[in-house]
């Protein structure tokens, strides 16, 4: 797995996650663009978001992504996230069933609670994705789905460009990065147990120059992926619908 600091063109100070994203909270509304991940959800086949009964929000961060979730008829819905400050913001947003303090990699949920994971925008701060797909596993039931958008390897590679806001003095901070390939993505969600359904890569285009008019010499580059990937159902065999019914489209909607 390739270290981030070899392509950082930044240089920015890094901070942890806890403290990285307790700082940027208060502006972190306003400077992450739905573009780079709802976007990309909403461009989704496989998911009938509308039949899952429950859900789980790894990485929950304000609630951005549960309020999505909601709209789109999620039932039922429990966030999780490591960072108290964005909990209360998630807290104020109301769209949760429950929220809980934890690692997204341990969450102490009880297992196989869930029709359906979700985990945005979050990939990048660890250093081993294994243990998030095997926790989304322990999580789900039989023929439930895991949705992961995270940052596309050949932007961060190519752009050297950490997570990373401005504190309340203005100075940059980087928020710990990891690049992890998409061939990483693929082992990690093999190894413990998920079958991909569906994969999609968003591409730097007009409609992204819009809202970032200075990323021009980015254009058509990937800067987000979206992966979807499936249990197995009680007989063993992908695609068998568990106790929970499936949470997939038609086969007729299906590309």
């Amino acid at each position: 797995m390739p270290a981030f600091s070899q392509y950082d063109r930044r240089g920015y100070p890094s901070v942890d996650v806890r403290t990285g994203y307790g700082e940027w909270s208060d502006t972190y509304e306003q400077t992450v663009e739905d573009v780079m991940d709802l976007g990309l959800l909403a461009q989704l086949a496989v998911p009938a978001w509308d039949q899952a009964r429950r859900a789980v929000d790894l990485g929950c961060g304000t609630g951005r992504t549960g309020s999505w979730l909601r709209a789109r008829g999620v039932a039922a819905l429990d966030g999780v996230d490591l960072t108290p400050r964005m909990l209360a913001l998630a807290r104020r947003r109301g769209v949760h069933d429950q929220l809980l303090e934890a690692d997204a990699t341990a969450t102490g949920l009880p297992a196989a609670g869930y029709d359906l994971a979700v985990s945005c925008l979050m990939d990048e701060h660890l250093p081993e994705l294994t243990p998030l797909y095997a926790e989304a596993a322990r999580l789900t039931r039989p023929d439930g789905l895991f949705v992961l958008v995270g940052f596309h390897p050949h932007f961060i590679m190519t752009s050297g460009m950490p997570t990373h806001y401005d504190d309340r003095t203005g100075a940059p901070r980087a928020i710990t990065t990891h690049v992890h390939l998409v061939s990483d993505q693929v082992a990690a969600g093999l190894a413990t147990g998920w079958s991909l359904a569906e994969m999609r890569e968003n591409v730097i285009d007009d409609t992204w120059l819009a809202v970032k008019p200075s990323w021009g010499r980015y254009l058509g580059h990937p800067f987000t992926i979206a992966l979807v990937w499936r249990r197995a159902g009680r007989q063993g065999q992908p695609g068998e619908s568990g106790e929970s019914g499936p949470v997939s489209a038609p086969a007729a909607a299906r590309p």
